[in-house]
């Protein structure tokens, strides 16, 4: 059966993938409250098409942080990805590179950045987990600037990993021919079997709870590349990010996978984009699913879009060909969906061509009697 849409390679996934590494890509924390929220919050908002404008011709074009790229659908961070494929981010880079966009590399990859560089050329930035000792963060964002990563996206929601209810069944654990490979040569690359989650335990014995706004500007002082700030959902911190000398701020709520009844993040959207006061562009990661959804993000204000597990779920059903097609499905989506509104380019799109519940009241016009 042919795939149409994103969604339809979850259950490919989960048909091809033993179930611990399923269960890893696809749980929330908890509840999952948020997990079915990050959906379900896009469907409350609708259109406003406009009608009888010559749309044809679309461009999708955008640039972020200077760099242009084919359309404002780019690629989350998603560790481990030699889980879901023996390709894995290699994969996934030479799919991101062919689309024309951006890719962000996992702290957490299963290939290094180096490695991941290797496959040629393309934009790529390089998410960080802030470890306890610095020297090893360090020495990591030196060899991603050297490798050729453009741009840090610092994770800042995650002092301690969220219950997430599978990976303790499951016991979750790294398998054992793979590696954290960036990490590799500095002994922290293998994760112990754990009476919870491997991953948990991991977390808890390397990740830097301290982490404060400090070491946003700690981090100024040993790279030139820009930081971007991920997992930011108030006014009041985008406002502290902006302070801290953040050159974007990517609105996400780490795929429901940390704080549960924390809101969808389109519905955080707004206000971290009212806060930004176009100072930096804001993005966002989680639920996207639709090109559909793409827009109704940017008419909200984001200047881009992140996808994470329709990547891993595409990698595991048709490795780098599978990523493609995702890329290539929403882009598709997304084209029909800007001309459907009467929207040429990317700068046309604006916050009346959506309506919201929390919208005030639109002027009536009294009929004539």
């Amino acid at each position: 059966m042919e795939v149409t849409n994103v969604t339809e390679y979850d259950a490919i996934a989960k048909q091809k993938l033993p179930k611990m590494v399923y269960d890893y890509y696809a749980s929330g924390a908890e509840d999952q409250w948020t997990l079915q929220e990050n959906r379900n919050a896009f469907a409350r908002i609708l259109f406003r098409p406009r009608i009888l404008i010559d749309v044809t011709n679309i461009d999708m074009t955008t640039t972020v942080l200077g760099f242009k790229i084919s359309m404002p659908i780019m690629i989350a961070p998603t560790a481990m990805q030699k889980m879901a494929h023996p390709e894995g981010e290699y994969a996934t880079a030479r799919a991101a590179s062919s689309a024309g966009t951006i890719m962000t590399l996992s702290s957490w990859a299963t290939s290094s950045v180096e490695e991941v560089a290797s496959t040629g050329p393309g934009i790529r930035f390089f998410q960080l987990y802030v470890y306890k000792d610095r020297n090893v963060v360090a020495q990591l964002v030196r060899r991603a600037e050297k490798a050729g990563f453009k741009a840090i996206a610092l994770t800042v929601d995650t002092p301690r990993l969220g219950r997430r209810e599978a990976d303790i069944k499951n016991r979750f654990t790294l398998p054992p021919f793979l590696t954290l490979k960036n990490f590799e040569g500095l002994d922290l690359g293998k994760m112990d079997e754990a009476n919870d989650s491997g991953l948990a335990s991991y977390v808890a014995g390397q990740i830097d709870r301290s982490l404060s706004w400090k070491d946003v500007k700690w981090l100024q002082t040993i790279t030139k590349m820009p930081i971007l700030v991920k997992g930011v959902i108030t006014a009041e911190d985008t406002r502290l990010a902006i302070q801290a000398g953040a050159a974007g701020i990517i609105v996400s709520n780490h795929g429901a996978r940390q704080l549960d009844y924390v809101p969808a993040t389109i519905m955080a959207l707004e206000e971290v984009v009212k806060a930004a006061q176009g100072r930096v562009p804001v993005f966002l990661d989680g639920g996207v699913r639709r090109g559909t959804d793409v827009f109704k993000a940017l008419a909200l204000g984001a200047s881009g879009i992140f996808i994470g597990r329709p990547v891993v779920f595409s990698l595991a059903a048709e490795g780098e060909a599978g990523v493609r097609k995702v890329l290539q499905m929403l882009r598709e989506e997304f084209e029909i969906t800007m001309a459907l509104s009467g929207c040429r380019s990317i700068s046309e799109i604006t916050r009346n061509h959506i309506s919201t519940d929390w919208d005030a009241p639109r002027a009536q016009f009294a009929p004539r009697l």
